[in-house]
């Protein structure tokens, strides 16, 4: 793996040049929290074999094989006074282009991330932006659920999961609470998945006392895959990932689609978003 650094008085971030991921994030002196799984055996697809690696990626939803899983190629690299561009080649069989650019800001360990599709087909493909961050295990993910009702009388459902076939609905690792649902990312098989419409736009990680909080666009009213989940969090035996999702879109032959995460990390208790210390002063 080609690895470059970019980091300031704040961050450090490292990312490939043969594969569009981001390899590390950390607080300056504080431990990588993404997980490296480069050493497990690749999927082989149609195209290839793909590599996991782990970190961050960008993929395109619904999830399917080998759609999905078109092997990564090298990546066009373009600095920025505050950051850099990373740009994949044209996938093969999708005819799909991904590009991520990455902006640190100056003053607080806090970055901005769009990723971007676009279309170098000859065909519209149906797709949504699929951002998804792999962690070390060992901590806990805070999952924000909808709270108030629905309707004026209280009379509708405001919440709905979705859990995928291997999902055990009393895994150990999993507290269902109705504020926020909390797991610890044990190394415990089979692996876990949820996902629901989240509308506070944020997903987090607590990790040897850093907290790591995505932040997203909440696009109410629009479609979304997995039966409208914008959230989604998935844990196995080597690693746990938060993900979030934009709506879906028929992306013309041309044209591009774009999803923007913030990054924000925090390691005092003092500085976390007040929620979320209330939430980790009680587990």
């Amino acid at each position: 793996m080609d690895k470059k650094i970019l980091k300031n008085d704040f961050l450090h971030v490292e990312y490939l040049t043969d594969s569009l991921r981001i390899m590390r994030l950390s607080l300056a002196g504080k431990a990588n929290m993404l997980a490296d799984i480069s050493n497990i055996p690749p999927t082989p697809t149609p195209y290839g074999d793909f590599h996991f690696l782990g970190g961050h990626r960008l993929w395109h939803a619904p999830e399917s094989m080998p759609r999905t899983y078109i092997p990564d190629a090298s990546v066009t690299v373009t600095a920025l006074s505050d950051g850099v561009i990373l740009e994949a080649q044209t996938e093969t069989g999708t005819g799909i282009r991904k590009k991520i650019e990455i902006r640190l800001a100056p003053d607080k360990p806090s970055l901005t991330l769009t990723h971007t599709l676009t279309n170098n087909g000859l065909w519209a493909v149906e797709l949504s932006p699929w951002a998804i961050t792999q962690f070390r295990l060992g901590g806990t993910a805070i999952l924000p659920m909808p709270v108030g009702n629905a309707d004026p009388a209280g009379l509708l459902h405001n919440r709905q999961f979705s859990l995928w076939p291997y999902a055990r609905i009393n895994d150990p690792r999993v507290n269902w609470g109705d504020d926020f649902i909390l797991f610890k990312a044990d190394a415990i098989l089979p692996p876990f998945k949820i996902g629901y419409f989240n509308p506070h736009g944020w997903l987090a990680y607590w990790l040897d006392g850093v907290l790591f909080r995505k932040s997203f666009d909440v696009q109410i009213g629009l479609p979304h895959p997995d039966n409208n989940c914008n959230a989604e969090m998935y844990c196995n035996n080597l690693f746990v990932e938060l993900e979030s999702i934009a709506p879906l879109v028929k992306l013309s032959p041309g044209a591009s689609v774009h999803h923007i995460e913030t990054w924000d990390l925090f390691d005092k208790a003092d500085s976390l978003p007040e929620e979320i210390q209330a939430v980790l002063s009680t587990n």
